[in-house]
């Protein structure tokens, strides 16, 4: 007798579990961020050497997946907030799919601007 079911992914479950991934993300971030500051109380040395290791070019670039992991939290919490104050209900997967692609244009955006900025772009923003 087989107990456990296959469960189908529908494209709820997949927006259900990336915005609670990028809810983990947001949380190890802050932690992260708490932990920086805290090197402040070691003095301006302590704080100085820690930043100096996320001056480097890998950290510049995981900047841009954080502002893309705020972006697409900030775009579904609020398509989640939509449906839960009862509107669009039966237009959750369209929601989603909005959401997604201001998510992406909107990052494409703010990754275009970060990268000119670090000089990593032939071009200015």
């Amino acid at each position: 007798m087989r107990v456990i079911k296959r469960y189908r992914i529908h494209m709820g479950t997949f927006a259900w579990i990336l915005h609670r991934l990028s809810g983990l993300g947001l949380i190890s971030y802050l932690l992260l961020h708490i932990w920086v500051i805290s090197h402040l109380s070691g003095g301006e040395r302590s704080f100085d050497g820690i930043m100096h290791s996320f001056g480097s070019p890998m950290f510049k670039l995981m900047e841009i997946g954080l502002v893309g992991v705020i972006l697409f939290h900030l775009f579904n919490g609020l398509r989640v907030t939509l449906i839960d104050m009862g509107v669009m209900v039966e237009k959750q997967k369209t929601l989603f799919v909005i959401a997604v692609i201001i998510w992406l244009g909107t990052w494409f955006a703010f990754s275009a601007i970060m990268l000119s900025k670090m000089g990593l772009l032939p071009f200015t923003v």
